[in-house]
């Protein structure tokens, strides 16, 4: 069986970072409930994004919706390659 992760769209999401007019990721993290670390490790490939992540990110970047900001990413399960 299969399994799922979230990634992030790092450009996409920068963009639409930039035109919703936040300078800092400390305003970025503070609109969208988390923590700076937390904004900076996703967008670095650190951290995947989390559901308080993308809620937040969808939040408060109008008109940008999920399939905007995230790619769904399948991670085939290893006993099926074995």
């Amino acid at each position: 069986m299969s399994t799922y992760n979230v990634a992030l769209r790092t450009d996409a999401f920068s963009k639409a970072v930039r035109l919703a007019g936040f300078r800092s990721d400390y305003k970025l993290a503070k609109a969208m409930g988390l923590n700076r670390s937390t904004v900076t490790r996703v967008m670095s490939g650190d951290l995947r994004p989390g559901p308080a992540f993308i809620a937040g990110a969808l939040v408060v970047l109008p008109p940008m919706v999920f399939e905007d900001l995230f790619d769904v990413i399948t991670n085939p399960d290893r006993s099926e390659s074995a």
